[in-house]
């Protein structure tokens, strides 16, 4: 059976990160962007971040570009970008695609175990959530509009 931990991604500086190092936490997955919408979730992913993570939250954000060109910069961009603006310091990872031919292996895994909404597995945009149990499964899968703050009572849920 595979889980979240069985996957790996390059992370926001560089380096081959294998989510097995987060095995037994509970995982928050959420692709992010600079220039959304949505952007200003970033307060409450980081705030969810600081309030759940001595509990066993991880919050994991992957920079993703597939809509609009909303994620310009490279990694070193929106690392800085991250850090002075919104305080960010939950692990980031280097820019992936969540959908199409080169959608990155995690989040293939991701949509498969649960689909979007009328059954249409594709992420529609940027800020897509996706909730993963200690045991590295997919326990719920939120949209863009779901703002962080809004899933607290599930990551209770989940941590135990």
């Amino acid at each position: 059976m595979t889980t979240a931990f069985d996957f790996s991604a390059v992370d926001i500086d560089g380096h081959d990160r294998s989510l097995a190092d987060y095995r037994g936490k509970v995982l928050l997955v959420v692709n992010v962007a600079s220039r959304c919408g949505f952007t200003p979730q970033y307060t409450g992913l980081q705030k969810l971040w600081r309030d759940y993570q001595d509990r066993g939250l991880v919050v994991l954000g992957f920079p993703c570009d597939q809509f609009n060109h909303q994620e310009p910069g490279d990694e070193a961009e929106i690392k800085n970008f991250c850090s002075l603006t919104y305080d960010v310091d939950f692990p980031m990872f280097s820019k992936v695609d969540v959908n199409g031919p080169k959608t990155h292996p995690l989040w293939k895994w991701l949509k498969d175990e649960k689909g979007g909404f009328l059954g249409i597995d594709a992420i529609k945009w940027n800020f897509s959530k996706f909730l993963v149990g200690r045991d590295g499964r997919v326990i719920k899968r939120y949209a863009p509009t779901d703002k962080p703050e809004s899933i607290a009572a599930d990551i209770e849920a989940a941590l135990g």
